[in-house]
Formats: C-alpha cells, structure tokens, sequence
C-alpha cells in the first residue's frame, strides 16, 4: 500500500491541519476518532465517494495535522471542524463521526449549532463517564510515558489498538495506525492527546441530546470492549427518532472491521 498522505493544508489558529476531498455529489464530511487518523476511514472514502464529494481531515494533535504541545483535547476540535466546513463553504451537508470523531459531530451540532442534513455516529463517545485505567494512569504520569524508549511504547500502542478490534486487524491496518505515532514527536503526541481526555466535554451536551431534530443514525459494533453496546441503546433512547444498527462480529473498530456493513447502512439511510 502507499503511504496515506492528504494533500491540502489548513491553517487553523496558526496550527496547521492536514486534509483531502475525493469524489463528486452532495458534500459528505468525515470525521475520525482516537487514536486513529484519516487513514482508518479511508474504506469509507473510497466507497462512498462514488456518489458524494466525500472531504475527510486529521484532527489536531493526530495523523498528518498539527502534533505541537498544545490543547488537542475534544474542546479544540468542534472548532476545528466548524472552521474548516466554512472553509470549505458548506451548506448543510452529510457528516458522519467514528469515536471522538462522533463526539466532534455531536458537539458541533448542539453547541455549535451547525446544521447538518444527515448524521451518522459510530461507536461514538457520548455518555459520560468514560475513560478506562489506561487514561487515568497516562493523565497522571504523561511525562514518564512520553520519555520511554521507541520499542515500548510501540508495543504499548500495538497493545492497546488490539483491544479495540474484535477481529484480528490486518498487518497493514497496524502499521497505518502506527505510522502517525512514531518519532520523537508521534510519541508525544500519542500520549498527550490521552492525557487531554476529559468527560466533561461530553457532560457539555448531555443534557442537549434530546433537542435533536436532523435525521439521525447510530451504528455500533456489537463486541465494543471500549463503550459497551449498552451505551449505544441509551443514546438511541435520548436522540428522538434516531436510528440504531448494531453490526454483529465486530468490536470498537468497525470502521476496518465490517467497513462493507457501514457503508451499506450509511447509504440506505442517506438515500431514504
């Protein structure tokens, strides 16, 4: 495979953020979660922009984008993502969020108040609390992790990306999640952007939920280990009229798991 690169750059307060647009028809946005890239949806780009101009980004602190010591945190990137679809001159177009991706849509959409004619949210992060031991653990001693030599802490990152997958993940998949966590820098970065974790920027929009009015659906892999399935029927329960699909077989990382079962479900619902 080539190694996945976006080819246009956005300044967003003096940080520079990385992103690419594929395909013709209505405006889709794509947003990923942690700690993943652009690279980890790139089935869903390449399927989905047969039929819509599909523009997909690295948010701050990952992938290609800005990885300087700054806020990275979830605070940071609604405004990223409001920014950079008034750059793009969007008019109510179609998003669909995975993880912290999928909290950066819903944020958008209820403090922001963007609008947006469909939204489609995977295994997103929403109902607080979250945050497992390994956060709470990196949160209080980022410095230390930080400064561990390469070899660990690419075996702690191999480690803990498994456990979001409930198939095996192919080698090339790995090495594409890895790739953005390398270096000096990568390595940082990683850990910072873990340690910036807060549940309080879901506890901002929680109370919001229910005033949802755009057409709205759930997906969520059915073997989740990092947000139980439970998660997925309370969030149904609290956005009226929502939509839920759980995919069987799969776990945290759908998207690379079942991407074929996403993009079959993310079309019906776009096109009904």
């Amino acid at each position: 495979m080539d190694i996945w690169s976006l080819p246009y750059t956005f300044e967003y307060e003096g940080r520079k953020v990385k992103y690419g647009i594929e395909g013709k028809g209505e405006p889709l946005v794509l947003v990923h979660g942690t700690p993943w890239s652009s690279f980890n949806l790139r089935h869903l780009i390449q399927a989905l922009s047969s039929d819509y101009t599909v523009y997909y980004f690295d948010l701050l602190g990952y992938g290609e984008s800005d990885k300087g010591d700054a806020d990275v945190s979830l605070k940071v990137q609604n405004q990223l993502l409001d920014s950079l679809i008034d750059h793009w001159q969007l008019k109510l177009p179609y998003i669909v969020g995975h993880d912290f991706g999928g909290t950066t849509v819903l944020r958008n959409y209820l403090l922001n108040q963007r609008k947006y004619k469909k939204i489609v949210v995977i295994d997103p992060v929403a109902l607080s609390p979250w945050g497992s031991p390994f956060f709470k653990h990196i949160e209080k001693h980022e410095a230390a992790f930080a400064g561990v030599p390469d070899f660990i802490h690419s075996a702690i990152v191999q480690a803990y990306i498994k456990t979001a997958s409930y198939q095996p993940l192919s080698q090339e998949a790995i090495d594409g999640i890895l790739r953005p966590w390398s270096g000096d820098e990568g390595k940082k970065a990683f850990y910072r952007q873990i340690a910036q974790a807060n549940s309080m920027y879901t506890d901002e929009f929680q109370d919001k939920l229910s005033s949802f009015d755009v057409p709205t659906l759930i997906l969520w892999g059915e073997e989740d280990q990092w947000i139980p399935v439970e998660q997925a029927h309370v969030l149904h329960s609290k956005i009226k009229d929502s939509k839920l699909v759980i995919v069987p077989e799969s776990g945290h990382l759908v998207i690379e798991e079942k991407p074929e079962a996403l993009v079959k479900e993310i079309r019906e619902f776009f096109e009904s």
